[in-house]
């Protein structure tokens, strides 16, 4: 009764505290606030990550098991595998997610999949997904995922101008020079970012200064700086000082893909 009475008012105090915010990676539909802090065990994640009956908790089992580092064990790939293929676009998501933090150069090509998926936040979550591993069969998807006449979502194709920073292609140079065109500065940002990175240049927006600069040099990757890719990283926000309510899901410091050539093999 007494543990009853505190979970009412505990959920009562935040559902105030937070005045209907919206939390970052939480499933629209989620079961209480309590379901969102409270601390799912890898017992219990593993067994929601499966359940055949209810895609929420599949959804929310497999985003958290993405997040444990042991997560990159045989069973925990073969599950994620499994799972991007899952009728529940939520699931794709989770499982696009745990395959690009614990994936390798296999498993691109699945990415690739959800890079062409039907819901916009798996193809987000590809594009994503395809910055942290490497594999040469990605530049095709990611070069039609930056074209506005073929990706609708500003997301995706900045996402997408971002993944292809790792790649040292004369057809990735060409297709990032035509998408700083993009009526989207989010676009625009993470296009120059990858030129500069690829060629170690800066014209800004100009496309005919980039043009001119790659037609007259031997090779344009010559002064190109390694890949790195970005992290999520925030503030708390007020309500994450309280008791029982989690921080941020920083993450570390990115670095180069897994499978990417080190710089001196390029």
């Amino acid at each position: 009764m007494i543990a009853a009475v505190l979970t009412g008012a505990l959920s009562f105090t935040l559902a105030h505290l937070l005045g209907g915010c919206e939390l970052e990676g939480i499933r629209p539909g989620a079961d209480g606030l309590l379901s969102v802090i409270a601390d799912t065990t890898p017992e219990e994640a593993a067994a929601w990550s499966i359940d055949p009956y209810d895609a929420d908790k599949r959804y929310r089992g497999t985003l958290k098991l993405a997040t444990y580092p042991f997560a990159g064990e045989p069973v925990y790939i073969k599950l994620f595998v499994d799972n991007i293929k899952d009728p529940d676009a939520g699931v794709r998501t989770a499982a696009t997610r745990a395959l690009g933090n614990h994936g390798g150069p296999e498993h691109v090509p699945l990415l690739v999949k959800s890079l062409q998926d039907e819901d916009k936040l798996v193809r987000a979550e590809g594009a994503r997904a395809l910055q942290r591993v490497h594999n040469l069969v990605a530049i095709p998807a990611l070069i039609n995922a930056i074209d506005e006449a073929k990706e609708l979502e500003v997301d995706v194709r900045s996402e997408a101008a971002d993944a292809l920073g790792q790649y040292p292609d004369n057809r990735v140079v060409s297709e990032l020079i035509k998408a700083l065109a993009d009526p989207s500065l989010a676009v625009n940002y993470a296009t120059l970012g990858s030129l500069r990175t690829l060629t170690g240049q800066d014209f800004g927006l100009d496309r005919a200064a980039w043009r001119k600069w790659v037609d007259s040099t031997k090779d344009a990757f010559a002064a190109r700086s390694a890949y790195v890719y970005p992290v999520f990283r925030r503030d708390r926000k007020f309500y994450e000082y309280l008791p029982m309510v989690p921080k941020p899901p920083n993450e570390p410091e990115g670095s180069s893909p897994v499978g990417m050539p080190p710089m001196d093999g390029r």
